[in-house]
């Protein structure tokens, strides 16, 4: 078998994955402890603080927010309870 293409160029950008790809690809659980933590990232919250939900938005109010950049679900959580506060009834 060739030696396979990198995933990702100079700039760091993900090339399109092939069929060939995918058939080298190996399970997340085969994959050797030390690559698996490394992976895994922080792990799950001990204690969540937020709730997962499903929200409709208009287009343009997701959009404004995306174009802000990484982070731009917490300012639009931050934005909510700004105005929480400002219009609370209690």
């Amino acid at each position: 078998m060739a030696k396979p293409l990198p995933l990702t160029d100079a700039d760091g950008e993900v090339r399109e994955l092939t069929a060939d790809d995918f058939k080298s690809a190996v399970a997340f659980s085969e994959l050797p402890e030390s690559l698996q933590e490394v992976l895994q990232g922080r792990g799950k919250q001990k204690a969540p603080t937020k709730i997962s939900t499903t929200v409709r938005f208009d287009a343009d109010v997701i959009a404004t927010f995306r174009a802000t950049g990484r982070g731009w679900q917490s300012r639009m959580n931050d934005v909510l309870k700004d105005w929480l506060k400002e219009h609370s009834r209690v």
